[in-house]
């Protein structure tokens, strides 16, 4: 009898310790709420340098890349990029990428906007909502692991889920350059 309770104790205390939780970022703290309004776009700057931002916490984050596929609606991305296979902006789930695949590069062009149609969203948006959303176009494509994925949408699914969709290869190379501030 002790040998059963000592085995099934020892037993639960490994599942414990097996078991990883994803740490939630609810609240971002005052740095990550301020409002985005652009990227470095030289090394720079009054005051010092700016810290890089750890684009892992929302990469790795299911509860970010849901929170992004919420914004997507909410900013209304599906009205130009449909549910990402575009629209009359560009597809978010191929492997072409106009102006890069990379977070940092995905950032710029929500942040900056692009010609012809991509609005700017610097200054009306946190910059953890922009990383959100990074995250979210990201996994359009399979860019992240497949065990970090966003929640099942509320209507009839009409395409596979998002972790389930064949990984893409953007191409990086009609990469733009970052627009560069005028003096």
């Amino acid at each position: 009898m002790k040998f059963s309770r000592l085995t099934f104790a020892i037993l639960v205390l490994l599942l414990q310790a097996g078991c990883k939780r994803e740490q939630r970022v609810l609240d971002p703290g005052s740095a990550g709420t301020q409002i985005a309004d652009g990227t470095a776009l030289n090394e720079v700057h009054a005051g010092g340098s700016l810290p890089a931002p750890d684009i892992s916490q929302y990469e790795g984050s299911a509860y970010a890349v849901s929170e992004g596929k919420r914004l997507y609606s909410a900013y209304n991305c599906v009205g130009c990029h449909a549910q990402g296979g575009g629209a009359i902006g560009p597809a978010l789930m191929d492997s072409t990428w106009l102006y890069g695949s990379q977070p940092q590069q995905i950032f710029s062009d929500i942040v900056q906007g692009r010609p012809n149609g991509m609005p700017s969203f610097g200054g009306k948006i946190p910059d953890y909502q922009v990383w959100e959303l990074v995250a979210y176009v990201r996994s359009m494509s399979g860019q992240l692991p497949s065990d970090v994925a966003p929640s099942r949408s509320d209507q009839m699914p009409v395409a596979k889920a998002e972790q389930a969709r064949q990984k893409e290869h953007p191409s990086d190379e009609n990469q733009q350059p970052i627009q560069k501030a005028k003096p």
